[in-house]
């Protein structure tokens, strides 16, 4: 079953799209912002996690994160932004959101969900690579 008129022609435009390929990378864009505008904490919260050396680490997120929102928002290489985005975050779930780690049942069952939540938004991603691919 098809969805109502006027529902079709609101998913229809560009407009719709637009809004909700940058409510899909919110999380993304504005985390390179914030790690732009505090270079200290952004390096204080990579070496946290280990991850030497810190600055490239920092860099290399920060252009991962806004370039890759863009990418997507823009439909511009979308499949190469959505890519990039879901390797960063796999990978960035893996290490600061290990729940199998966690002893504490209450902490465990928090950092289940926020590993969840990431993995639904690697599933958005990848639903924002085939849509973009479909409209080209």
């Amino acid at each position: 079953m098809s969805a109502p008129a006027p529902i079709a022609r609101l998913l229809g435009t560009r407009r719709f799209s637009t809004l909700a390929a940058a409510l899909l990378t919110l999380p993304y864009w504005t985390s390179g912002i914030a790690k732009l505008f505090d270079l200290d904490g952004a390096l204080g919260e990579a070496r946290h996690f280990g991850l030497e050396p810190a600055a490239l680490v920092v860099g290399l997120t920060i252009a991962v994160q806004i370039g890759g929102s863009l990418l997507v928002i823009l439909r511009r290489q979308a499949w190469l932004g959505a890519g990039a985005l879901g390797v960063f975050t796999t990978a960035a779930t893996l290490i600061a959101h290990p729940f199998w780690q966690v002893a504490d049942p209450i902490a465990r069952f928090h950092e289940r969900n926020t590993f969840l939540e990431h993995v639904g938004l690697i599933g958005g991603l990848m639903l924002a690579a085939v849509l973009q691919e479909r409209e080209a």
